[in-house]
């Protein structure tokens, strides 16, 4: 065990959210300036269609429709377009997955400490109309989580 390891960090709050420009599970760009005006909640999630992953994106997608339309949810992994877009498909996820196939999306957001990583670990922003971070949080408890991150989410 390498006790040295570096841990990722979170984005303080107050923080601007790292831009980015990746392609969801449909293969459409997504712009992180291009959702100006928009609360955000960017979820990153380590492998589609694992268990842990699919509670925590059916938590998501049970309580999406609930949302007022200047509020959307944006889940992330590594994955490719092919297998979020199943993943997506399979369980009815009513927001897009984004593909962080280059792992530096990751990396701006402290979900991992390196492009060598194989996985991002499980952690939740919200980030405000003006792309600035309001909330962080590393999951623990994937349904206590999700709670939590849409109650900070319709706190506007």
């Amino acid at each position: 065990m390498n006790f040295f390891k570096k841990k990722p960090k979170l984005l303080k709050p107050g923080t601007p959210a790292p831009d980015f420009k990746l392609k969801d599970h449909t293969g459409a760009t997504v712009e992180l300036a291009g959702l100006r005006g928009k609360r955000i909640l960017l979820w990153f999630y380590p492998k589609a269609d694992t268990p842990g992953c699919t509670l925590e994106g059916k938590s998501f997608r049970d309580r999406a429709a609930q949302l007022p339309d200047d509020q959307i949810i944006l889940g992330i992994s590594f994955d490719d377009v092919q297998d979020n877009c199943a993943f997506a498909e399979k369980f009815g996820f009513p927001y897009r997955l984004l593909c962080d196939t280059t792992k530096a999306v990751g990396v701006a957001y402290g979900a991992c400490t390196g492009t060598d990583a194989k996985y991002p670990e499980r952690v939740t922003y919200v980030i405000d109309k003006d792309g600035t971070v309001e909330w962080a949080e590393k999951v623990t408890d994937i349904e206590a989580h999700v709670h939590a991150a849409l109650a900070h989410l319709s706190d506007a």
